[in-house]
């Protein structure tokens, strides 16, 4: 138990360490780029010196950088993460009204791609060097290959275009709450494409892996069929690195979903940051990186957790005595 409380009390220091880092980066980053935060709540109207220079003392632009991250530190640490400068808005409030878009979207891509993966990464590995898994394996290289947005976009000139089967952007029909489940069509397809691709190789490779342990031989002597072994030995084994892939897919999701929702006009968080890159709102900037980076995180530990609970190795290990070096 010792050594287990030691093990994540060191994956959580390392993570909080991360995190720190991440703000730091971003936080200089943002600060050097070039563009003045002030013209995009201004634009082209024309304000006095005396109201610039008000704007700038209230959002702090005239305090020296160092002070204006040791403020922000400061702030993110209280769980404030800042004002918008064009939204007038604080930024918690702006990602929360986003948040649950972008979770919507991760979730069903995962919850569909998840089972699919494991199916036809199975299947590849049965049917090993025979035509099914040279079309599953030749068909997972051409969807990982295909950039998200270009996808995105062939979506939305066939099916929303050509079709008019579906809706090409937003969430619901205007002036409508809510999400509507055919605005969710297009974009979840083209998530689950590079996804699902990405991890069936992985799940392949796995299970051919597993397949080649001396466990299967003897299985096989006891007189089992060959699915027999697969789904009863094999699979169980090469689920374990699929663990590992389903926590790291997270941080993959969210990511691609800021290039998804800018496609196809998904009201997300990745929506969010991408107005707030080209308005120079730092601050919404930042924030979104935050969560995104927290969520990660999060996601990390518990598929770590999750891992140690699965594999009878890890438990094995935590489950020894924590021996004195004396």
């Amino acid at each position: 138990m010792k050594s287990v409380l030691i093990h994540y009390g060191r994956l959580v220091g390392s993570s909080l360490l991360l995190l720190l880092v991440v703000i730091t980066i971003l936080f200089l980053l943002l600060e050097l780029a070039p563009g003045d935060p002030l013209r995009a709540l201004l634009g082209d109207a024309p304000a006095s010196e005396a109201f610039r220079a008000r704007m700038s003392a209230e959002f702090g632009l005239n305090d020296p950088i160092w002070q204006r991250y040791l403020t922000y530190v400061g702030n993110v640490l209280t769980g404030n993460l800042g004002e918008s400068i064009v939204n007038r808005m604080p930024v918690t409030d702006l990602i929360l009204s986003r948040l649950a878009n972008t979770l919507i979207l991760a979730v069903t891509t995962m919850a569909i791609s998840t089972p699919l993966c494991f199916l036809f990464g199975a299947i590849a590995a049965r049917t090993r060097r025979r035509w099914l898994d040279g079309f599953i394996s030749g068909g997972s290289v051409a969807l990982f290959s295909i950039p998200n947005f270009w996808l995105g976009l062939m979506l939305i000139t066939f099916f929303a275009v050509n079709l008019g089967w579906l809706p090409a952007t937003g969430s619901n029909a205007y002036g409508e709450p809510g999400i509507a489940l055919e605005y969710m069509i297009l974009p979840v397809l083209c998530m689950i494409a590079n996804d699902f691709a990405f991890r069936t190789r992985v799940m392949r490779s796995s299970t051919i892996e597993a397949l080649s342990q001396d466990y299967i031989d003897t299985a096989r002597s006891k007189g089992l069929s060959s699915d027999q072994v697969l789904w009863r030995h094999g699979l169980p084994n090469a689920m374990l690195p699929m663990v590992t892939m389903i926590g790291l897919g997270v941080g993959t999701l969210l990511a691609g979903s800021v290039l998804i929702e800018r496609v196809f006009g998904w009201p997300g968080m990745g929506l969010l940051m991408v107005d707030a890159i080209n308005n120079k709102d730092n601050m919404v900037v930042l924030g979104v990186a935050i969560v995104m980076t927290v969520t990660i995180l999060i996601a990390n530990i518990l598929t770590d957790i999750t891992y140690g609970l699965v594999d009878p190795r890890l438990r094995a290990r935590f489950s020894r005595p924590v021996r004195s070096s004396a």
